[in-house]
């Protein structure tokens, strides 16, 4: 299919020339003849790039505003700006609102041509990278049978159905942005923009104008995550490395549900469901004074606790199988086969979460390709091994420096913790595999002190 090229000039010879050479090289042409008949042609269907007039039919610098609002909704969209009265101002302040090229009539079709194809290349590339981006994350799913698990698939449907804020809380890694994403699928917001804004991340110099934009001496708009988000899901993924200041800002818009620019003299209602993240936990930054409470309860209209990997072992098995048939369909590749003792995995105490474990799949079926023996025990255990914090693996080196019955009991709890784990904290099922009678193995749970077992 032809890339599809809008070109928006309001001298009907410029329009023709122009639509004629890009037309001429196989390139799928629509034209407009001034502002509303863009705005029509955008509002159609998004083309795959844009030439545009500065100055159209509305007065000065119309051009610059089709522009802001294309870049508004589709940031992607390369847009060339064109002038028969340029000058250097103007094509700054072109390419500062993310115009891909400025050029000054007269131009050469070479020239045109020239621009047009790179402009093309660059949405292309654009569009298969959030291709594989949209395979590599939207994909997934939320996988897991232990009761937390159940529970936030619980809460995400009853979600899809209201408009409520939820706040997630969960250590990185664990898929709170996943959770967040799966709320948005389902709700009535879905074909509407999802924008994530981290808050460790923004430049703290300039938190107000990411969120909230600015305006532009010229009348120029730069939009920020909240207008970007206009009718949809704004994420604010770490909202707590927000500081107070800004804090009291996002406030006021959740109550007004309206805000100012920066340099704004107009107040602008937004429609956005509000999602947030925290991997700290937020009660304590409240009481240290670093996040407002009121905030907060504005937020937390619904709670959703994603628990660390470690604390929803009986799920390893389940998250091992999936991803290795979904790194093995992204990636082309055969999918692994893990035929070996979870043991390992449940010993591990996972500090990056079910993301660390992605990875681990992943690296494990990179290396594996091509090779027709592998030994993914040895592989495995090499890889955990390479963090530098203490695991529960260590152990059985580590025995030999205490006395008989101090290594004993060591050993014992990291075996029945494993066992129990295995088992998904069933006591009858790991009493019989283990050998022990269920009223035995309790008491020896109890004496290790072995807790949060059914």
């Amino acid at each position: 299919m032809a890339n599809e090229i809008l070109v928006v000039d309001d001298n009907p010879d410029i329009r023709i020339l122009i639509s004629g050479i890009l037309t001429d090289k196989g390139f799928a042409v629509r034209q407009a003849a001034n502002f509303d008949q863009a705005m029509s042609e955008i509002n159609k269907k998004m083309p795959d790039a844009a030439i545009i007039d500065v100055k159209l039919d509305k007065g000065y610098n119309d051009g610059i505003e089709l522009l802001s609002h294309i870049k508004k909704t589709n940031d992607d969209i390369p847009v060339i700006m064109i002038s028969g009265h340029a000058n250097v101002q103007m094509a700054v302040d072109s390419l500062k609102l993310g115009a891909f090229e400025f050029m000054q009539k007269p131009f050469s079709s070479e020239r045109l041509l020239n621009f047009v194809k790179r402009a093309v290349e660059k949405s292309e590339l654009i569009k298969d990278k959030n291709a594989l981006e949209s395979k590599l994350f939207h994909s997934f799913d939320i996988v897991g049978e232990s009761a937390q698990i159940e529970k936030v698939k619980s809460l995400i449907t009853k979600l899809s159905s209201t408009e409520s804020r939820v706040f997630i809380s969960g250590p990185a890694g664990s898929g709170k942005e996943l959770v967040a994403r799966q709320i948005h699928k389902k709700s009535s917001r879905k074909t509407k923009p999802f924008v994530v804004v981290n808050g460790a991340l923004l430049d703290p110099r300039k938190y107000e104008l990411e969120l909230f934009g600015s305006e532009n001496l010229d009348g120029t708009i730069n939009y920020g995550f909240f207008e970007k988000a206009e009718a949809g899901t704004l994420l604010i993924d770490e909202i707590s490395e927000i500081p107070l200041e800004t804090q009291a800002k996002i406030l006021r818009v959740l109550i007004d549900q309206k805000f100012r620019r920066v340099n704004g003299s107009k107040e602008v209602y937004v429609n956005v469901r509000i999602i947030s993240t925290s991997s700290t936990v937020i009660r304590e930054e409240i009481n240290k004074g670093n996040f407002r409470e009121d905030l907060y309860h504005r937020l937390n209209v619904v709670p959703i606790l994603i628990p660390p990997l470690k604390d929803r072992s009986e799920d390893i098995p389940l998250l091992l199988n999936y991803f290795c048939k979904k790194i093995a369909e992204i990636n082309g590749i055969n999918e692994i086969k893990l035929d070996t003792d979870f043991n390992l995995f449940y010993l591990y105490d996972w500090p990056g979460n079910v993301r660390e474990l992605r990875n681990l799949v992943e690296r494990l079926s990179i290396l594996s390709v091509n090779e027709s023996k592998i030994d993914v025990k040895s592989l495995i255990g090499d890889a955990l091994s390479q963090n530098n914090n203490k695991k529960k693996n260590d152990t059985y080196e580590d025995v030999f420096r205490f006395p008989l019955k101090e290594a004993r009991e060591k050993f014992e709890k990291d075996y029945l913790t494993s066992q129990i784990k295995k088992h998904k904290g069933n006591i009858s099922k790991t009493a019989e595999f283990i050998g022990m009678e269920r009223s035995a193995l309790h008491r020896k749970l109890k004496t290790l002190g072995i807790k949060g077992v059914n």
